[in-house]
């Protein structure tokens, strides 16, 4: 079973996010803030990480930054979620490594065909 990290401030979205991955069948763990979100990733890897760009302290786009740094998580499938559809986020989002990009509010179908297809290449 695929392990899914969703990483995000706001915990009606974490929820709803927790619970479609849930539903699609994947193994959830939840992040509220940066800090622990890189904890969470060098405590248990996951499969696939849902990163918000606006979170308190560390942002989303350093969490990625820093990640991409780690040889062993160099790889890890990364969607960014924003409330902020602004071409520069994504391009800034993409070019520090992020495999994909989803504007809120999303289409949970569209979500889940990004997160299999992510998880299917890495496979």
């Amino acid at each position: 079973m695929a392990r899914v990290l969703v990483v995000d401030d706001e915990p009606n979205i974490v929820l709803s996010l927790e619970f479609l991955m849930q539903q699609a069948g994947f193994e959830v763990a939840t992040a509220f803030d940066g800090e622990e979100a890189l904890s969470r990733i060098s405590e248990q890897p996951p499969d696939l990480v849902l990163l918000e760009i606006s979170l308190p302290g560390i942002s989303g786009f350093d969490v990625l930054e820093r990640l991409r740094e780690i040889p062993a998580h160099a790889r890890l499938p990364i969607i960014m979620l924003t409330a902020h559809g602004r071409d520069v986020e994504r391009e800034k989002g993409l070019a520090l490594g992020a495999d994909d990009y989803v504007t809120k509010p999303f289409s949970t179908q569209a979500l889940l065909d990004k997160v299999r297809a992510l998880l299917d290449e890495t496979r």
